[in-house]
């Protein structure tokens, strides 16, 4: 059921978004050679890797050439990448991903070889299911591209601020998805990107705060 409902709600989003996509693909051209389209690397289902889909939004093969995560003061983004990077409109190509079977749309966020080498034996099991287009780890971390801009070291806070967390929300999605709770996801990140709301469903909250409750411990211990 899960595959089917991704290739049927992801050939109707491509029918739906070719005007914006033709567009957004003439703007890009327009405003910095290099093609319209970044195909990247990353880790799929079972370690496999494949090549992700997005609306270019940096210069092009720079990729891995300073930090691998990127703050809105990179000077590798393009003019218009920063408007798609903070609307994610970059991320839409990944509709014809779902189509090709590498990814879902829901599922753990797919991750550089470089951040999946570093999965501990408890952590490889997020490699069980395919890779999504959105998870709850995706909406928790929303507006992370600020703290990146923020970060003397965009990489080091990822690996410290960030990721932690998105690994245990994705941990409870490898144990816990089902249709349904794909339906809620996907509905939520509409939600969130139409409203830039705050608000996650209790579940994902409480796993938040657990979260947060701990490294404010470890600190003061």
């Amino acid at each position: 059921m899960k595959r089917t409902f991704d290739v049927i709600c992801s050939l109707l989003g491509l029918l739906a978004l070719s005007p914006l996509f033709l567009l957004l693909s003439v703007w890009i051209v327009l405003d910095s050679p290099g093609g319209v389209f970044f195909r990247g690397p990353r880790v799929g289902q079972y370690g496999r890797e494949f090549r992700i889909y997005k609306f270019r939004s940096m210069k092009p093969d720079c990729e891995g050439k300073g930090t691998w995560n990127v703050g809105d003061d990179d000077e590798r983004i393009t003019k218009l990448g920063h408007m798609l990077r903070k609307t994610k409109l970059d991320e839409l190509p990944q509709l014809l991903n779902v189509i090709k079977g590498d990814m879902s749309l829901v599922g753990p966020r797919p991750e550089l070889k470089y951040y999946t080498d570093m999965y501990t034996k408890e952590e490889k099991p997020i490699l069980d299911l395919k890779p999504g287009i959105t998870d709850w780890a995706s909406m928790t971390n929303f507006q992370q591209f600020e703290g990146f801009t923020r970060a003397a070291d965009p990489d080091e806070y990822y690996l410290r601020q960030v990721r932690p967390l998105k690994l245990r929300l994705q941990l409870y999605y490898r144990y816990h998805h089902s249709f349904c709770s794909d339906i809620k996801c996907i509905l939520w990140t509409v939600c969130k990107t139409i409203t830039h709301t705050q608000k996650l469903p209790k579940e994902i909250q409480t796993i938040v705060d657990e979260y947060k409750l701990e490294e404010e411990l470890f600190r003061k211990a």
